[in-house]
């Protein structure tokens, strides 16, 4: 799966997918799952890079004294909002807002989509920001 990247705006993203083949009903079940998931972790503030005391400790983990209260003290890092995946053909997009999450969030859509390419349907690429000539957004309702 090839990653690019285009202009980026945070608060106006779409993310676009290009799949070797058509995906059928269920995988694209599949993939609105994985969106609706990754959003949901990010809409509670799961995309934190500033409060990664786990991943800083390494690998053994056994008996951490975890800091609630460092991490009741840092910013929130929230999504703010998602649109539908949509799709034509052999591509999908979807529309997002990441509001204050941290880059670890497309890091982890990434992730996900690679493991996805390789159990389910092929992921050809995967592109970041910017628009697709042949599949306008100018008319999409964010709300």
């Amino acid at each position: 799966m090839q990653v690019k990247f285009r202009d980026c705006d945070w608060f106006d993203l779409w993310l676009w997918i290009e799949f070797e083949n058509v995906p059928s009903v269920m995988e694209k079940q599949i993939v609105d799952e994985l969106f609706n998931s990754w959003f949901l972790l990010g809409k509670l503030g799961g995309f934190n890079a500033v409060n990664m005391q786990v991943q800083e400790t390494g690998v053994d983990i056994s008996y951490f004294d975890y800091d609630v209260e460092m991490a009741e003290e840092e910013m929130m890092s929230l999504m703010h909002n998602m649109g539908d995946v949509e799709y034509e053909d052999n591509w999908a997009r979807c529309w997002v807002d990441l509001g204050t999450a941290d880059a670890i969030a497309i890091d982890i859509l990434i992730n996900a989509l690679q493991q996805f390419s390789k159990d389910y349907v092929a992921v050809e690429t995967l592109i970041v920001g910017g628009q697709n000539e042949d599949w306008p957004t100018d008319d999409y309702n964010r709300n």
